[in-house]
């Protein structure tokens, strides 16, 4: 009788000096897990809907200074130009009405709408505004130089801003014409000036242009 007493007792003595370590055991697992449940709750969830820089969009889209003026809606609007070849786009621009004048004085509606994957140098009505009156009337009446003038402006491809920034292109007229520059500023043949570029139509890229071009 005593030596089960004795046993019972020493069991109860192991279980009472067991019993503070289980309890602080089951206390640091707790704050462990408190721990790294506030840690997750601090870190701050990237937003779903974070904001674009808007760089790749500049590069695929018209840019520069005149793009302002461009029609926000209608045919004459850049998603309106999208939608038709690159005379009949031009012709519902206020900005190119010259350009489309002369275009029709020359008869080139049809070629210009016909061609496949051409690229436009268009001037606008100041670009032509700086030729004196004079001399603009009598290329308007010369039908074989007023189309030379015309097909100098338009290059037999597609061209990117990435390949104005130093570029050599034979026009439809036979003659060459050169480009430079970087990001929204670039130029053609030293003289004219990109203002409102890569506008897309359905057969062209037209980079609108503040000089008229002439074949060398």
């Amino acid at each position: 009788m005593n030596a089960l007493r004795l046993r019972r007792a020493a069991v109860a003595v192991a279980a009472a000096a067991a019993l503070p370590f289980s309890l602080a055991a089951c206390s640091d697992s707790g704050s462990d897990t408190k721990a790294e449940a506030g840690s997750e709750a601090s870190t701050p969830a990237a937003p779903e809907n974070a904001p674009s820089t808007g760089t790749d969009m500049a590069a695929d889209g018209p840019f520069g200074p005149a793009c302002a003026t461009v029609p926000k809606d209608g045919a004459g609007s850049f998603d309106g130009m999208a939608k038709d070849p690159v005379a009949t786009a031009a012709s519902n621009n206020p900005a190119l009405s010259t350009l489309v004048a002369a275009v029709k004085q020359a008869g080139l509606v049809d070629t210009l709408n016909n061609a496949q994957n051409i690229t436009v140098f268009a001037p606008t009505n100041d670009a032509f505004a700086k030729i004196p009156k004079a001399d603009l009337d009598k290329v308007l009446a010369d039908k074989e130089q007023l189309t030379k003038i015309l097909t100098y402006h338009v290059v037999g491809q597609k061209l990117t801003p990435k390949q104005l920034e130093s570029g050599s292109f034979e026009t439809l007229q036979k003659g060459m014409l050169t480009t430079e520059g970087a990001g929204e500023a670039y130029t053609v043949n030293d003289s004219s000036k990109v203002v409102c570029g890569n506008v897309p139509t359905t057969n062209a890229t037209v980079y609108i242009v503040d000089t008229v071009l002439m074949p060398k």
